[in-house]
């Protein structure tokens, strides 16, 4: 499994965090949001998940069929041996503090970062548009090793609010500790300036809002 990855310049150790792709592969925005993350000082790794399938595949957010072989091939086994190598990988590596590893994704890595946090030992996780994470991932409310946050676009035609209250109502109900943030004037994937749907402001509160919660949970 290929990966992208970057840190910051200096020599010391710093958190990591496993940053997981949309459906349209580890594209120029993941790698942009790795970048990012590397900037405030976190060592970011962008696994490709597809990599069974369509190694460095980089799809067109104008061709949504062309993606659904490989996003059928991401089963719950895959995707939990990826996310174990990922773990192994940012835990070896000498710039990162061992137990200070975080996960972040977005629309099917939103769902996948849910998963991490039950399979992985985390500080927290975030999910930016995960569909599907009710009812199958609700039901590992309970194995929750973090925080979550979660962020919504309420515009979401592909996430209502049935989904998005089922989310909230498994994490109340197992006592686990969340932020949600729904921003009403955001569509599915209002985070990637390379797609239609981008609204900047709600981009930028959510960055701000995902430091922040990362920052939280570093101690």
């Amino acid at each position: 499994m290929e990966a992208y990855v970057a840190r910051p310049d200096d020599k010391g150790k710093h958190a990591g965090i496993i940053v997981l792709q949309e459906a349209f592969g580890v594209n120029s925005h993941i790698r942009d949001v790795t970048n990012r993350l590397a900037r405030e000082g976190y060592v970011a790794l962008a696994p490709e998940l597809f990599h069974r399938t369509a190694p460095g595949f980089e799809g067109n957010y104008n061709d949504i069929q062309s993606i659904r072989p490989h996003m059928q091939a991401v089963t719950m086994a895959t995707a939990q041996s990826d996310l174990g190598a990922a773990f192994e990988w940012l835990q070896s590596y000498s710039y990162v503090q061992q137990d200070k590893i975080f996960s972040v994704g977005f629309c099917m890595g939103g769902r996948i970062s849910f998963l991490a946090n039950t399979v992985l030992s985390l500080r927290a996780a975030a999910s930016f548009y995960g569909g599907g994470i009710a009812p199958e991932l609700t039901k590992r409310a309970d194995s929750l090793h973090g925080p979550m946050l979660l962020v919504w676009g309420l515009l979401d035609k592909h996430i209502g609010s049935e989904q998005r209250n089922a989310v909230t109502r498994a994490l109340d109900e197992s006592h686990k500790t969340y932020v949600n943030a729904e921003f009403s004037s955001a569509d599915h994937g209002f985070f990637c300036d390379e797609r239609a749907a981008y609204q900047p402001q709600a981009a930028r509160q959510a960055w701000a809002l995902l430091l922040e919660f990362l920052r939280s949970h570093q101690d």
